[in-house]
């Protein structure tokens, strides 16, 4: 079982986070922010991953700290899980419609960090939450995955639509790629580079 904990202390945000790569999309989701909670949940209903999100912050101030602290946790959770990445697909890709939302989601586990995001919000926020913060929270888990994401959001009227198809797109990409290759050997890097 590709499996991870990482628990992470600052003076701004307390931080647990545990996942299962070969999961069912189990979660137990925590954040102190419900729509990242929603989000989150996405991530692992759809890319069949066990998840579990214990966050406290200083969310007196504002949702920034604890979002971007959370996508580093779950980035280096990622990263310890998926191991040497022997036998994986690597790529994945996927597009997600929600009525008149369209996004488009590609995932290269590359071992080079890289967040190429494109969504022009139709409004700045949802509810209480900073839609500015979805891309904090994924520049954090690419820069500690280290692993290249494209995030493109082709269509929507509605931002919780457009928000709610990034996240599943990004987990179907993430379960595409992290899924074992039955043409390699369990050994095999799929990278010319011999690593990634």
């Amino acid at each position: 079982m590709r499996v991870a904990e990482v628990q992470r202390n600052t003076a701004e945000t307390q931080i647990f986070v545990s996942i299962n790569l070969d999961g069912t999309g189990q979660r137990e989701l925590d954040s102190g922010i419900p729509f990242l909670d929603h989000m989150l949940d996405q991530i692992a209903r759809h890319g069949l991953m066990d998840l579990v999100v214990r966050a406290k912050g200083d969310l007196q101030i504002d949702a920034h700290h604890t979002v971007e602290d959370l996508g580093i946790s779950l980035g280096q959770a990622f990263a310890k899980a998926i191991g040497a990445k022997q036998g994986i697909v690597r790529y994945g890709h996927f597009l997600v419609p929600l009525d008149e939302a369209l996004s488009r989601v590609v995932v290269d586990l590359s071992g080079r960090p890289g967040l190429f995001f494109d969504c022009v919000w139709k409004r700045s926020v949802v509810g209480q939450f900073d839609l500015d913060l979805i891309h904090e929270f994924f520049q954090g888990f690419v820069n500690h995955a280290m692993v290249t994401v494209h995030i493109d959001n082709l269509k929507g009227e509605n931002a919780h639509h457009q928000c709610e198809t990034i996240f599943k797109a990004f987990g179907r990409a993430l379960r595409m790629a992290v899924s074992m290759d039955p043409r390699l050997d369990a050994q095999s890097i799929p990278s010319t580079k011999g690593t990634l």
